[in-house]
């Protein structure tokens, strides 16, 4: 198991089973602290096939050198990163994916994750990422007439292909959800309970584009659906987008850049994927721009 020092204690998380602990009755000087984020998210590429309304991702062309990549990999590993989830664009339109996923499986010791809209996977896919990649979450907005309208592609192909990488990969489904989701989120958490996804996670809508992102109205129904839900599998929330619900923190004192850091296609450091600032990642590194980032906000 890796384990990495923080505020909340020892945080000890095995990348194989998800299985983490964490020992909260050690004080752990702040100077032996984890350098780096718990999470990292990677956007690969800026390419995509899709043209989602709702998308708040650059539409610059933009892709990472892979070498760059392994740099950072080895990098954030060093620094007590836990895990590291690719995405994009579309990650599975990134050509060397394949390599950069069995980098960081045979060389690090982080958890590898992607975030997918799960159209272009193929059994030759499945086989060149099996072992490599220890999460997969494939993105379902709406069901049925709603994801088509939305996504522009089948969602029985999608239904289909979500099938065939859950009996490889463990899976989890996220759901954008807006005016248009909400009255679906029923059924999404019923076909995420029917995949066997470990989790569904809510992403209320952010604005992008032009578009405003999700109403208080659309937000507070959205607060109501999660107090009534039923159903077994887990849910998560994107975060900020509490309002007044009870949640589970089990880090409650490993938040911001401690907890979470973003870089994009053009290798900028964000707090969040849909911040518009950030720190360009140079020679001196990802944990270099996570100080500069930290010190432009106390500035």
């Amino acid at each position: 198991m890796k384990h990495r020092y923080g505020p909340d204690g020892i945080h000890l998380f095995d990348r194989r089973t998800g299985l983490n602990v964490l020992l909260d009755e050690v004080d752990v000087e702040e100077a032996q602290w984890a350098r780096a984020p718990r999470q990292v998210s990677i956007a690969l590429t800026n390419a995509c096939d899709l043209d989602c309304p709702f998308c708040y991702a650059p539409k610059n062309a933009a892709v990472l050198d892979v070498a760059r990549v392994c740099a950072w990999l080895d990098e954030l590993d060093a620094a007590d990163c836990f895990g590291v989830g690719f995405g994009g664009g579309e990650p599975t339109l990134y050509r060397r994916l394949a390599e950069v996923c069995r980098y960081a499986e045979e060389q690090t010791r982080l958890a590898v994750t992607m975030t997918t809209h799960g159209h272009r996977w193929t059994p030759k896919m499945i086989d060149a990422l099996a072992g490599a990649v220890n999460f997969v979450r494939v993105s379902v907005d709406g069901v049925g007439e709603t994801y088509e309208q939305l996504r522009r592609r089948s969602y029985a192909d999608l239904v289909r292909r979500i099938a065939m990488i859950g009996k490889v990969f463990q899976i989890g489904l996220n759901c954008v959800v807006n005016t248009s989701t909400l009255p679906d989120l029923t059924a999404v958490a019923e076909l995420a309970a029917s995949v066997g996804a470990a989790e569904l996670l809510l992403l209320p809508e952010q604005p992008a584009r032009g578009r405003k992102g999700i109403t208080s109205h659309a937000l507070a129904a959205l607060h109501r659906w999660i107090e009534s839900y039923p159903g077994p599998v887990p849910l998560a929330l994107g975060s900020g987008d509490a309002g007044h619900l009870a949640i589970a923190e089990p880090l409650p004192k490993e938040i911001e850049l401690r907890a979470y850091a973003h870089i994009d296609a053009s290798g900028m450091l964000r707090r969040t994927s849909y911040d518009p600032t950030g720190e360009a990642i140079d020679h001196r590194g990802v944990i270099a721009a996570i100080r500069r980032l930290e010190r432009g906000a106390s500035e």
